[in-house]
């Protein structure tokens, strides 16, 4: 979760026009799954070898499976761990960057953890299942643009969000050179290196991207503002949380004339922000 306490704007306790969509599709997905297990186990077993990632199938022509296979979960935690990291991180990324760049976002991140497993796994004729590469890039995504941000390890250590992310790097690396149990490693960590290429990729490769027309470098600086001002804005609550806190323990002579001036301009910003449409 973040340090600071939530509200509208940039909280991920809003939900937004992407994440809704996002979640209700693969809880629907899971659900099918749920019932054909039961009904119909030999379905249930066609669906994930249709729809599932399979190396061998995707390089035989099944294509779809490198989208599809996001969709598809292998249990109960499976799903809530990736659809709670949705909701939470990816309702803040969509605040800050709109529905359409959200979605571009989250389907390239998931298709690149896929094509990573994949490439890695030629010939595989096993399965691969779930929306954790997607999940993973939310999470490299989050790290870049909110880098102090407070995020809570098993709800209990708290670790700034740019931490938490290399710390999370290193175990799927780790894990993707040794073997991790039947979970798919390669594409929790290709759907994090996709995503810090896919937001670096300027500055990583600027010559690739000498070019861009007006209307890309427009859009770029329209994003770019609009970070800053989600930045700018989680920082006002911090400092209006801080002086509401002391308020609370001490009273509200206990602020200075300094401090009082700043807590009314900074509610009076966040309330302008977070009233307009």
């Amino acid at each position: 979760m973040q340090h600071h306490r939530f509200s509208s704007f940039g909280s991920p306790f809003r939900f937004s026009g992407a994440v809704i969509p996002l979640i209700a599709l693969n809880v629907a997905v899971f659900l099918l799954q749920e019932v054909s297990a039961l009904n119909n186990p030999l379905f249930a077993r066609d669906l994930s070898r249709m729809f599932g990632l399979v190396p061998a199938a995707f390089f035989g022509g099944a294509v779809w499976q490198v989208v599809t296979y996001m969709f598809l979960h292998g249990g109960f935690w499976h799903i809530l761990f990736n659809m709670f990291v949705l909701w939470m991180f990816g309702t803040a990324l969509e605040n800050a960057w709109g529905s359409r760049e959200f979605l571009k976002y989250y389907f390239i991140t998931g298709i690149g953890g896929g094509l990573c497993y994949a490439l890695f796994n030629i010939g595989s004729p096993v399965p691969t299942i779930g929306a954790s590469g997607a999940i993973y890039g939310l999470l490299a995504a989050y790290a870049i643009l909110y880098p102090n941000n407070i995020i809570y390890l098993w709800m209990v250590i708290p670790v700034r969000a740019k931490w938490f992310a290399v710390i999370l790097g290193v175990i799927e690396l780790y894990f993707s050179l040794v073997g991790g149990g039947g979970i798919a490693h390669l594409a929790h960590l290709g759907g994090m290196v996709m995503g810090v290429l896919y937001l670096w990729r300027e500055r990583m490769f600027p010559a690739l991207f000498a070019s861009n027309t007006s209307t890309e470098r427009r859009v770029r600086r329209e994003m770019i503002a609009r970070w800053k001002e989600v930045e700018e804005l989680d920082q006002l609550r911090r400092e209006v949380d801080e002086l509401l806190d002391k308020i609370n323990h001490h009273g509200l002579d206990s602020l200075t004339p300094a401090e009082r001036k700043r807590l009314d301009k900074a509610s009076k910003i966040l309330r302008e922000k977070e009233s307009r449409p």
